[in-house]
């Protein structure tokens, strides 16, 4: 067991212990053309949107491989959480007995991360599910995430400077490129709206010259070095 990708502080069962033990790692950026390169892209619904104290309640995912989504490698996911009624449960539709009747977290987590199979993730506002998950891999498996990250809603302005869109959410890429997508607000939806808009990204980046993922990611901090940068000096 190798002890520096995870070291299990939570109470699981030997089964459970066994599938953590088998996670694949994280892929290595350059090694893989970016047509090549299996990404997931995720969406999570969670309780709040506080870092520290909200929970996540559903994961949505579906992969993109050899440039294209593939609709059979979709993941969608409720965690059994006891949770009282809020505004953001009732925006995501998901009642307190749909949690109840969850999948232990432990258990959706572990299928989750068996689903990346290591790939690079991607999300809309990436920095906030991020968080949100590796919070969640480390409490209930004692899991350190070290998969890469890619912010689609920093990828979208900085490949399409055109649209004049700075800080939209989903819905004004979705109207931009003309994706239709219902039941939003469902993770399995949001993250296939966002796979959508993903795909386009990663054509217009192959076009500009971008290898793979390694690069990408490199490009998209620059850019938001230079973003931070020019705000900061308004």
């Amino acid at each position: 067991m190798n002890m520096f990708w995870f070291n299990p502080g939570p109470k699981l069962l030997p089964e459970q212990q066994q599938r953590l033990a088998r996670l694949a790692r994280p892929d290595p950026l350059d090694a893989v053309p970016l047509r090549k390169q299996r990404l997931v892209v995720v969406d999570l619904e969670t309780t709040g949107l506080h870092l520290t104290r909200d929970l996540v309640i559903s994961i949505g995912a579906v992969a993109i491989e050899d440039g294209a989504i593939d609709y059979a490698q979709q993941f969608e996911c409720t965690l059994r959480r006891d949770v009282k009624v809020n505004e953001s449960v009732l925006i995501h539709g998901i009642a307190p007995s749909e949690l109840a009747l969850g999948l232990p977290p432990a258990d959706a987590l572990l299928s989750f991360m068996e689903f990346t199979a290591g790939s690079v993730l991607m999300a809309y506002h990436s920095p906030f599910d991020e968080r949100m998950l590796a919070r969640a891999l480390k409490k209930e498996l004692g899991y350190s995430l070290k998969h890469t990250f890619l912010d689609v809603a920093d990828l979208a302005p900085m490949l399409f400077p055109e649209a004049l869109i700075q800080r939209g959410g989903l819905d004004h890429w979705m109207s931009y490129f003309n994706i239709n997508i219902p039941q939003r607000h469902h993770a399995s939806a949001d993250a296939m709206a966002t796979a959508e808009i993903a795909l386009i990204l990663l054509h217009r980046a192959q076009r500009n010259g971008l290898q793979n993922a390694d690069e990408l990611a490199q490009r998209l901090r620059c850019w938001q070095r230079a973003r931070k940068a020019a705000l900061s000096s308004i």
